[in-house]
């Protein structure tokens, strides 16, 4: 499934990712704390989504050859390491994604040390 599909698939869920709580307590303090922490929450949410969906292609192109060298055999394995690497990489993408999507739904305050 392509990134942008597990995006999409996230909208639709409405999934907020397991870091909503401490997202939304962040969107609760006051400013300047807000901005920042929210900030910081969204740099690590970037740096983290951009290092999996690089190993994420990473395994893809390893299930493809793990599929290619067993083509035609009755039933692979599917609990091969490459099943259980493509399976969590799917979820740590799902779960940056919600968070981004929650972010980006909090009403935007402008931050006043922006202005300066």
């Amino acid at each position: 499934m392509a990134p942008k599909a597990i995006r999409r698939e996230v909208r639709l869920e409405g999934y907020e990712g397991y870091r909503r709580d401490e997202i939304r307590d962040a969107a609760k303090k006051p400013e300047p704390q807000r901005s920042q922490s929210l900030r910081k929450i969204r740099d690590e949410v970037r740096r983290s989504l951009k290092f999996n969906i690089s190993r994420y292609r990473e395994v893809a192109r390893e299930l493809h050859a793990y599929r290619k060298r067993y083509e035609g055999e009755p039933i692979p394995n599917v609990s091969a390491s490459v099943h259980t690497s493509m399976g969590l990489k799917f979820s740590h993408i799902y779960n940056d994604f919600g968070h981004l999507e929650l972010l980006d739904s909090l009403p935007h305050q402008v931050d006043l040390f922006d202005l300066l």
